[in-house]
């Protein structure tokens, strides 16, 4: 304890430390934040974090620094090729992951989430909850500026479907393809992605980056249903494919996160895919909807009134520390590393009064993905793709491959990939 004490002496000497001071000062007087994984780009930066400040940087030649306390991870690019073994007792492991378990499925076994101390991921679960990062605030929920009339809709129904889908990601963990397939044989559905595609986009918006254009939204925004399916089932992942259709006054059609109804912004703003035991009767309350316009607008009255009801998300996007294409706010990733920035700096503090630091761990509902399965339906169906019939086994590889790299990693020195492989398929 003394030897710690004494390593972390430039540490409590920073107290009271005017900002003029603190611009010229190394990284002798701060906590290093190491990015192993090159996000930022940074090689130097001191990030400020309320009262607390730590440099930032992506240079791995300071895993060895003595100021080192923190090695912050990006999820998808968490791989074995090089691992910062052995691992320090003071050195913290951080995780931010944002994206679709089919990016990095170790991740989401338990042998790996528990590696790390803290996480920002999509989950409510996360130390820093990232399930609101597709949704700006409350006042784009509430817009009406892309709502087109019922009355308007009804006239449009003339040449368009009551339903319209738009992927490019084809036959993903999520099996979405099969089921907007089958659906197709019971009930009519523009779409004009890659995926499924019978329209076309006008040619200034076929460009997959056009897809948050103005024009892009007021093609969405005449049609009545929009299918909101995910690229993978997972807890509190939630894409823009839910928010964009509610931002545009059209009603989702969702299908992915099992806990989506603790983020509706009304009971009655969504339709959700796991109500109907078959596309069939989906199609079927469709079309009732599509002809009584009552029941219809009963779906849109929260926009209508402008009122969001769920308490739940009215608090995270209050709460949250970030903001989303908000230049005045920090960003995720900004609030991710003074998160660690900060919790570093708690337990500085703790051993400066000669107390036991604070031990942070996740734990699997941080990321919590369950194997992905396939919708059967018709056996008319076309044959199944290469893509899709990889998903399940290649979720069951990762499993062993996150107890391989488990093993390897408690062992707390360098492997090879060779050592890695031999374990995993030791069974």
């Amino acid at each position: 304890m003394e030897g710690e004490r004494a390593q972390l002496q430039p540490f409590f000497e920073k107290e009271g430390l005017t900002p003029s001071r603190q611009k010229t000062l190394t990284t002798e007087s701060y906590p290093v934040m190491l990015w192993w994984s090159p996000l930022t780009g940074d090689t130097r930066r001191l990030g400020q974090c309320g009262a607390d400040t730590c440099f930032f940087t992506i240079n791995r030649t300071y895993l060895h620094h003595r100021m080192t306390r923190a090695i912050l991870f990006y999820g998808t690019d968490f791989n074995i090729d090089s691992l910062p073994l052995p691992r320090k007792a003071r050195h913290d492991w951080a995780l931010f992951h944002e994206e679709s378990p089919k990016n990095n499925y170790k991740l989401f076994h338990k042998p790996i989430i528990t590696l790390f101390n803290y996480t920002a991921t999509f989950s409510r679960h996360s130390h820093l909850p990232l399930t609101t990062q597709y949704l700006e605030g409350v006042e784009v929920l509430k817009s009406r500026r892309y709502l087109v009339p019922l009355q308007s809709k009804n006239h449009l129904r003339t040449r368009l479907a009551p339903l319209v889908y738009v992927q490019s990601d084809c036959d993903p963990p999520s099996d979405r393809d099969s089921y907007v397939r089958e659906l197709m044989a019971y009930i009519e559905v523009d779409s004009y992605g890659e995926c499924l595609r019978n329209r076309d986009l006008p040619e200034q918006l076929a460009d997959p980056a056009s897809m948050d254009a103005d024009g892009f939204y007021r093609i969405l925004a005449q049609y009545k249903f929009i299918l909101a399916f995910e690229n993978a089932v997972c807890d509190d992942y939630i894409t823009e494919k839910f928010w964009r259709p509610l931002k545009l006054g059209v009603v989702p059609v969702y299908h992915g996160s099992p806990s989506i109804a603790d983020w509706l912004p009304s009971n009655r703003s969504a339709i959700l895919v796991s109500a109907f035991s078959h596309p069939r009767e989906l199609a079927g309350y469709i079309r009732q909807l599509d002809r009584d316009d009552g029941r219809y607008a009963a779906y849109i009255e929260w926009k209508l009134r402008g009122e969001i009801s769920n308490r739940r998300l009215l608090a995270a996007l209050a709460e949250r520390r970030w903001g989303v294409q908000d230049l005045s706010q920090d960003n995720h990733i900004d609030a991710f590393e003074c998160m660690v920035c900060t919790k570093v700096w708690d337990n500085i503090r703790l051993q400066e009064k000669g107390l036991p630091p604070k031990r942070w761990q996740a734990d699997v509902t941080h990321l919590s993905c369950p194997e992905p399965t396939r919708f059967s339906f018709s056996p008319l169906a076309p044959r199944r793709s290469s893509l899709r019939e990889m998903w399940i086994p290649s979720f069951q590889q990762s499993k062993k491959e996150a107890q391989a790299l488990r093993r390897l990693v408690d062992r707390n020195q360098n492997f090879s990939a060779q050592e890695f492989w031999a374990l995993v398929f030791k069974d």
